[in-house]
């Protein structure tokens, strides 16, 4: 098997604590998917980029502060990450009314998914395979 070592594509953007970023995220996943010509899974991809930033705003992001959207594209997997300074990790939980169907969500359409901290604050991220039969490549990330 031929592997090759590559650097990811990366876009990236920060939202304030806006009811308004949810939409604008989207737009601006639509945007990378089109520029990486990306057209498999973007439906998948554009609700889970929502789910995250909407979590992000409603549970992760104090008053005064925003959220980081990043992309990144190695090889046949695309990720998304949404960085915010709130504490605590995310889980997944049944369902209460309205609420609570973000990550059973994103769960149910992402290849993986998961949530680490940082300083401050955590990550949430999820990854899709977005090329079948592509050459493995291992992504150099750092």
């Amino acid at each position: 098997m031929n592997e090759t070592t590559q650097l990811p594509l990366v876009r990236e953007r920060f939202y304030r604590r806006d009811r308004r970023s949810v939409p604008a995220t989207r737009e601006f996943a639509r945007w990378a998917l089109r520029d990486w010509n990306i057209g498999e899974r973007v439906d998948d991809v554009l609700l889970c980029v929502s789910e995250l930033a909407t979590n992000a705003l409603v549970h992760g992001v104090p008053p005064g502060r925003g959220y980081r959207l990043r992309l990144w594209l190695c090889g046949d997997v695309l990720r998304v990450e949404v960085h915010d300074s709130g504490s605590g990790l995310p889980r997944v939980r049944e369902p209460d009314g309205e609420s609570g169907r973000g990550l059973l969500l994103v769960a149910a359409l992402a290849d993986k998914w998961g949530g680490g901290e940082r300083e401050p604050g955590k990550i949430v991220w999820c990854e899709f395979a977005v090329v079948e039969g592509g050459v493995p490549s291992r992504c150099v990330t750092s």
